[in-house]
Parts: C-alpha cells; sequence; structure tokens
C-alpha cells in the first residue's frame, strides 16, 4: 500500500522511494530507475503486460501527460486496462483498488521535474 507521497517522492509500506517504480499487491520492482516519461517505450509497456494486472495506473509526475497510443499498444492487444493520472492519483487509486481486491499494477515515473 501506498502510505505516503510528495513532490519526487512516493513511500510504498513505509519505504520512501525517489526513483520510478511499479507496485504491485504481492511486491515492489524498484529497478525502474531511469525510466522517466520522456524515456517511455513500447517495451516498457511490453514489460507491464508481462505482470498480467487487469489495470495499469500510470502515474506520469506532478502533472498528468498522456503517452502516444503507439507506445501502449500492447496493453490493449493483451486486454489490460490503462488509466493515466498524475502520480499523486495514482497512489490514492492504487490503494484503494487493492483494498477491493483487484490485481493492479501501479507504474510511478519520477522524474526531476516532480
Amino acid at each position: 500500500m501506498f502510505t505516503g507521497y510528495g513532490d519526487g517522492y512516493v513511500n510504498v509500506n513505509r519505504t520512501r522511494y525517489e526513483q520510478s517504480l511499479i507496485v504491485l499487491p504481492d511486491r515492489i520492482i524498484d529497478d525502474w530507475q531511469g525510466v522517466t516519461f520522456e524515456t517511455l517505450t513500447p517495451s516498457h509497456f511490453e514489460f507491464l503486460a508481462t505482470l498480467t494486472p487487469e489495470i495499469v495506473l500510470l502515474g506520469t509526475g506532478a502533472k498528468l501527460r498522456f503517452p502516444h497510443p503507439a507506445l501502449t499498444r500492447h496493453l490493449m492487444s493483451a486486454r489490460i486496462g490503462l488509466e493515466v493520472m498524475d502520480s499523486r492519483a495514482v497512489c490514492r487509486t492504487y490503494n484503494f483498488l487493492v483494498a477491493e481486491g483487484r490485481k493492479i499494477a501501479a507504474a510511478v515515473l519520477m522524474s526531476s521535474t516532480q
């Protein structure tokens, strides 16, 4: 569960993360360092699809920004939903959906412009 957030960081289970990461109900993938909105590629979304969530929540930092549909095409092909929102909204939405028992992946992007 997300237990806090602010400019340039999120807390997951009271541990602070200042780099991009993926949060799943059963684990945290914190080796997404260096991934920012500007560096997203189709392979990032292909990787998210391998995690087989129902929905991917993409947190784009302090501002809401939508990735080009060509980047996210693999999720659509895999019938995985994608919700794009600012990172603070992702934290709140993730906690709510996990409490409902949903299989969610939260991909939270960090950058120096948070």
